[in-house]
């Protein structure tokens, strides 16, 4: 297909986020820098500090019986926003 491999267009890069967002966590590939764990591929959770060229985000994550909650830094290649809501 056109335009589908490689780095990540511009507007992907220009998108604003502001603390209390709801981001999705989607991995690409093509950008290693500011990659998540591979658990985190898939997950939503809430902005809590923008940074020049990464986010950070906040969600739960369940370890035994009990319920974390886990602080993370991201590139903004891997990350939009959710339509959670």
């Amino acid at each position: 297909k056109f335009r589908t491999k490689g780095m990540p267009g511009v507007s992907r890069y220009l998108a604003t986020f502001k603390r209390g967002d709801y981001v999705d966590i989607v991995v690409d590939s093509s950008v290693q820098k500011g990659m998540p764990f591979s658990f985190y591929h898939g997950r939503t959770g809430v902005v809590f500090n923008v940074n020049r060229n990464a986010l950070g985000v906040e969600m739960t994550k369940i370890v035994g019986n009990r319920q974390l909650r886990k602080r993370i830094h991201v590139n903004i290649a891997h990350v939009r926003k959710s339509r959670c809501n």
